[in-house]
């Protein structure tokens, strides 16, 4: 005989009724067409287009719950003891949707429009206009081109770092000392590093780095005077930020590893090159990867170093697209062409994340 207690845990599929279904469905859709209808009108009338509208969006806003709240009951009314399941997950869904997808679509409504903050005309459609100002903007590809200096002094960020991470997973004297002095630079604000070492420390008449290079020969240390010097400060300084990151990561990985295996290679006669090409490189190829990529990710976005130090000088030497943007919203106050830049290095970042990931699954299923 089957445990009555069993049937406790059992959901049992409910007798719906094709009205209930109906009503349901009713609830759904006609709350959709109202919130539709709404945003429809208040678009127009932002547009110029119609007279009629609200004075602000926030009746769209309401509707919008309203939606909201008529799907999450239909999912009750039309499916019974499923529906409850899901409302689990439907609320943080539409929470999802309201905090990304809405910004996103009024963000793509403002990179078509000619939006200047000095104006006191606001935002006016001007179709194509900032697509073609982006095509002709230097200063855009230029910040563009930087972008990938940036992304390939990764692949020596990542080489410093697995040496770091080699060193503290040895048995060497005040382990746990080196590992909290190299853990430093991770726990300081990329601003307070942007100050303390590229406008106190580097600065050209006063800065310790500066006097001592007088001393040593140089006649006048300016770090940030050419293009190639100030790109190569600036990528030492976020790598001396970021560096910690990949070496803890990594050290978790070395950790990680079987000992057995290790173990096995020394008896056989390995050397320590040989040990670490054949047996321990290959077996943290999974976690070197993960750092790498999360690397990239975080180096996209490098803005706020820039800003600071150099403010993208000299001649837009030291240009990242974020900081770049930042520049237009802040100096220009070009808020559409601005959030039209912003739009298109999103969509460059997404295609060139998803290649980078595909192209690493690959390499990572090829047969050894």
């Amino acid at each position: 005989m089957e445990n009555e207690g069993d049937l406790l845990h059992t959901v049992t599929s409910d007798q719906i009724s094709p009205a209930r279904i109906r009503t349901g469905r009713l609830m759904t859709w006609g709350a959709a067409a109202l919130f539709a209808a709404l945003a429809l009108l208040q678009a127009l009338h932002e547009a110029g287009h119609i007279g009629a509208g609200f004075d602000s969006w926030r009746p769209v806003l309401y509707a919008y719950l309203l939606w909201a709240t008529a799907l999450c009951a239909a999912q009750v009314v039309t499916r019974g003891e499923k529906g409850k399941r899901s409302l689990f997950v439907l609320p943080a869904v539409l929470f999802v949707v309201s905090l990304v997808v809405f910004p996103l679509l009024f963000g793509l409504y403002i990179s078509f429009t000619d939006w200047n903050l000095a104006s006191q005309n606001g935002a006016r459609p001007n179709g194509t206009a900032n697509l073609v100002q982006m095509w002709n903007d230097a200063f855009y590809w230029n910040a563009l081109k930087n972008m990938v200096y940036y992304v390939l002094a990764v692949s020596v960020e990542y080489v410093i770092a697995f040496g770091l991470a080699l060193l503290l997973n040895a048995q060497i004297r005040a382990r746990k000392f080196f590992r909290v002095v190299f853990l430093l630079p991770l726990m300081l604000s990329p601003v307070a590093v942007s100050w303390m070492i590229g406008k106190s420390m580097l600065e050209v008449r006063f800065g310790p780095i500066a006097r001592a290079a007088r001393e040593l020969g140089w006649d006048s240390p300016s770090f940030f005077g050419s293009p190639e010097m100030a790109r190569f400060m600036i990528m030492a300084m976020d790598a001396w930020t970021f560096i910690p990151f990949m070496m803890i990561m990594l050290l978790a990985g070395l950790q990680a590893l079987p000992r057995e295996v290790i173990e096995a290679s020394k008896v056989d006669g390995a050397s320590a090159w040989q040990a670490f090409r054949e047996v321990i490189f290959p077996l943290m190829l999974p976690v070197s990867v993960t750092a790498v990529v999360i690397r990239i990710i975080f180096k996209l976005k490098l803005a706020d170093i820039i800003i600071n130090v150099t403010s993208g000088g000299p001649g837009g030497a030291t240009d990242s697209v974020t900081s770049f943007i930042f520049r237009e919203y802040r100096d220009r106050s070009n808020v559409g062409y601005g959030t039209l830049l912003a739009m298109v290095y999103l969509v460059l970042i997404i295609l060139f994340v998803t290649a980078l990931l595909k192209l690493v699954s690959r390499w990572m299923e090829r047969p050894a």
